[in-house]
């Protein structure tokens, strides 16, 4: 258990809870509020956070690789504004599940961008994903051999979905790198930093002053998704970026749960087999990078 339980994989399951909380918080907040209104005040909150972690920590605010560092805050940037379009749309689960096919990403990209060997599974793991997606969207080409299982997914929230997992992916390998160089909370900050110029012209041309309970749940956003950023950089840092995700995998597990107990949305069969199949792709991935690292 201790093996299983490293610290990078603790800092991954954490990081994998808070990033359920907090979709389940947008998720309520935002059948009023904007998403774009929702991805600022996130970011607001964590330019604060931030700021203090970095100031406290005595490392140079800006960091020292400043270019990837913006492009880490703009793949952040653009992978959170889809995914927050992607939660007010579509069911909980079903927009967890398609955002977490951004493993099979990121082991793709470690390969091309970080230099990170794969095994000849990675093929495979890419199809068994595919599939997975299809049977979680159900699109119209497969609803006649469905049967009654309900109409597909919207469209354009499914592909916000599954664009904020490529955007995840960029960013993830963006930190594996930066990590070696960087102090993890210069590396978070940078998102703050992209978001709130990036989101302000939305909001100003359409602004929905929140409820009290309305401010509560976006200070939680911010609060849980600062929490659960620095958990996966921390985890990015200790564990090569194919196996570190393979665990990030725990929040679809976390978000099925919320939904079912927030939402009343329960999964219907064709949505828990692709849930499977994604899950089981990224694993393959997993276990097929693993193994490609044993024969160095």
């Amino acid at each position: 258990m201790r093996r299983l339980l490293t610290p990078g994989a603790r800092y991954m399951l954490g990081a994998a809870l808070g990033f359920a909380l907090m979709g389940a918080l947008v998720k309520l907040v935002g059948r009023r509020i904007p998403s774009q209104e929702i991805v600022l005040a996130r970011a607001v909150v964590s330019v604060f956070l931030s700021y203090s972690f970095v100031r406290r920590a005595g490392v140079p605010v800006l960091g020292t690789q400043r270019g990837l560092l913006l492009l880490r805050g703009t793949f952040g940037t653009c992978g959170l504004m889809m995914l927050f379009y992607a939660f007010t749309r579509l069911p909980y689960a079903e927009a967890t599940v398609l955002q977490y096919t951004h493993p099979i990403f990121t082991t793709i990209f470690a390969a091309m961008v970080l230099g990170e060997a794969i095994g000849a599974g990675l093929m495979m793991s890419i199809g068994t994903s595919l599939v997975g997606v299809m049977l979680v969207t159900k699109p119209q080409a497969l609803l006649g051999l469905m049967g009654s299982v309900g109409g597909e997914l919207d469209g354009l929230a499914a592909a916000a979905a599954l664009g904020a997992a490529v955007c995840s992916a960029s960013a993830y390998v963006t930190v594996r790198h930066l990590s070696r160089t960087e102090n993890p909370h210069v590396i978070v900050l940078y998102f703050p930093l992209v978001a709130v110029p990036a989101t302000l012209p939305f909001v100003l041309a359409n602004p929905v002053w929140p409820t009290p309970f309305e401010w509560l749940c976006l200070a939680g956003i911010g609060v849980l998704t600062q929490v659960a950023q620095i958990c996966l950089t921390q985890g990015l840092s200790l564990e090569p970026a194919g196996r570190a995700m393979s665990l990030a995998y725990g929040q679809i597990v976390f978000a099925a749960v919320l939904g079912a107990m927030f939402f009343g949305e329960i999964p219907d069969l064709w949505t828990a087999a692709g849930t499977i199949l994604i899950v089981g792709g990224t694993l393959i991935a997993a276990r097929s990078s693993a193994r490609a690292r044993a024969t160095e």
